[in-house]
């Protein structure tokens, strides 16, 4: 009898244990590959609103665009007590280390805007597929035809292959048909705008600057490609695609160098992470969780649990969308902008 008795009080700590942990919230760790790109600054202020909301922490770590540190940084966010982590992976093959680790220790993960095909990794992005379709209807529409340069992300992220695979489905026919010459394409180490200027600079020196149009598939790639067109006269004259809304790549969408940023609201994104997070944390299943829906469409085929939302195209004609939104204040958006040139910016 007094086992039994030792037992029922010894439940009954861990019960009231469990209802403190619970009371005082949930720790979300967060890894971010590479901090200092514009943008992870909005998804953080999202991420860390919906949990303060919740009643939650937020603790983080930047890799700093190593893969290396963020094995170890995924380690020390689970040594400070993590509950559920929010991966930004630098590079989706050498997290899975790390992956398996928080799994094994019943810690969730969300693997953040890139995927990291592992089923013990919830994933959450934007239809990146879509996305690179509308980076190229965007492009084709302002020049049907002509040489093309492809300035891909980085070959260690899956989403390089997603935006370019949606890329081509748009722009197939015209290839086949002759009227698009693809005159170079190249991987971005990195993401980087410094390495997306070299190739750039590659691509114009080797077609004699007879480029009509770039396909680049990030703000930052965009950036680095307008920069090299801007050396040789030819920013604003040669169509360049983008994504993420940079403030700086809207800018450019205003003043003409840069003809779309498909804009996936990151605050949007960022929110539903951090809600996700919580709610794994608190003991939800993964598909349990409101919009779900399973995707297979990685490298490996394996089958994930996701969510994914939706993103729009931001050009000159409905640039006024992300100001009125909040995004992107008018001043921001339109400097440097003549007048009459840009409706938004009147």
């Amino acid at each position: 009898m007094k086992s039994v008795l030792k037992l029922m009080a010894g439940a009954a700590i861990l019960v009231s244990l469990h209802s403190v942990a619970a009371a005082e919230g949930m720790t979300v760790g967060v890894s971010w590959s590479n901090f200092q790109e514009e943008r992870w600054k909005t998804d953080e202020a999202a991420i860390k609103a919906a949990l303060e909301a919740a009643g939650d922490k937020y603790i983080s770590a930047d890799a700093q665009s190593s893969a290396a540190k963020q094995l170890t940084d995924v380690e020390s966010l689970i040594a400070q007590g993590a509950n559920a982590i929010i991966v930004l992976a630098q590079d989706s093959e050498a997290i899975g280390p790390a992956i398996e680790k928080a799994a094994a220790e019943g810690i969730p993960v969300v693997g953040y805007d890139r995927l990291i095909e592992n089923p013990a990794a919830f994933y959450i992005t934007f239809d990146n597929k879509e996305v690179g379709r509308m980076q190229a209807r965007e492009v084709f529409k302002a020049k049907p035809e002509g040489n093309y340069v492809f300035i891909k992300g980085s070959s260690s992220d899956p989403n390089a292959d997603f935006l370019f695979s949606g890329q081509m489905e748009v722009l197939k026919e015209a290839i086949d048909g002759g009227k698009i010459k693809n005159v170079g394409e190249a991987y971005t180490d990195g993401w980087k705008p410094e390495n997306a200027q070299k190739n750039m600079e590659q691509f114009l020196t080797a077609n004699d600057n007879k480029v009509d149009a770039v396909v680049a598939s990030n703000d930052g790639t965009a950036g680095g490609a307008v920069a090299a067109l801007a050396a040789q006269g030819l920013a604003g004259s040669v169509p360049v695609s983008g994504q993420d809304g940079d403030h700086a790549a809207l800018n450019r969408v205003a003043l003409g160098t840069q003809t779309v940023s498909v804009w996936k609201d990151a605050r949007e994104l960022g929110k539903r992470a951090a809600e996700i997070s919580s709610q794994l944390a608190a003991g939800k299943t993964m598909e349990e969780i409101e919009g779900v829906q399973a995707f297979s469409g990685g490298p490996k085929g394996v089958e994930m649990q996701s969510v994914f939302l939706a993103p729009m195209p931001i050009t000159k004609e409905n640039l006024n969308v992300v100001i009125d939104a909040g995004w992107i204040s008018k001043e921001a958006a339109c400097q440097g902008v003549s007048a009459g040139t840009t409706a938004a910016c009147d």
